[in-house]
């Protein structure tokens, strides 16, 4: 099993609040053999946790926000299909399988057998102390392709699952508050409209 550290998990939440990074302790399923990483991310949303419970779980919508997913195909109410961009303009696949699903309160899921990029994950939303919208809990343990060489490469082209993780989370918070996902890159109709 990978060595983990306490930085492994990083979130918005002051130090204090960091939970266990253990896997199992954030409801993960590895091996004893797993040689994973573990990514934890926690943001606050000002939405209500049943709308984006609503909308997190419609995993169609994911590639909304998230960079590095290219499409997700729902088979039905367990199982999915992914296709997600790799280092160097690769894609890998896998088939997904929902292995918790707690209305408005949490969504887990686990790679089948014959994955590309084995992982599982967790996904929580709970009520902030202060009535202001929704704490939302992301933990992913992935098994990168070629073990370290993989990861290298995938922070190389710009992949690495840490730092997306924390990009897909910041564009999410903004398309569920705003409606939209503001973007640095030039609009060139703007230019037009004198």
């Amino acid at each position: 099993m990978a060595k983990r550290s306490e930085t492994d998990i990083q979130s918005d939440a002051p130090p204090t609040a960091l939970k266990d990074p253990n896997p199992a302790a954030a409801g993960l399923s590895i091996d004893a053999d797993d040689s994973g990483d573990l990514i934890g991310r926690t943001v606050t949303i000002n939405v209500p946790r049943q709308a984006l419970y609503a909308f997190w779980r419609d995993f169609r919508n994911l590639p909304l926000f998230m960079e590095n997913i290219e499409s997700v195909q729902v088979y039905d109410e367990r199982r999915s299909h992914w296709i997600v961009k790799g280092p160097a303009d690769s894609t890998v696949e896998w088939d997904s399988v929902i292995v918790e699903d707690n209305p408005g309160e949490s969504i887990a899921w686990s790679t089948t057998d014959k994955a590309e990029v084995p992982n599982s994950g967790r996904i929580e939303f709970r009520d902030t102390s202060n009535g202001r919208g929704t704490q939302v809990t992301v933990n992913i343990v992935y098994d990168p392709p070629v073990g370290k060489l993989g990861k290298a490469m995938a922070k190389l082209f710009g992949r690495e699952p840490n730092i997306q993780a924390r990009q897909d989370l910041r564009r999410f918070k903004q398309l569920m508050e705003t409606g939209e996902i503001p973007t640095s890159a030039m609009n060139p109709s703007a230019l037009n409209e004198e």
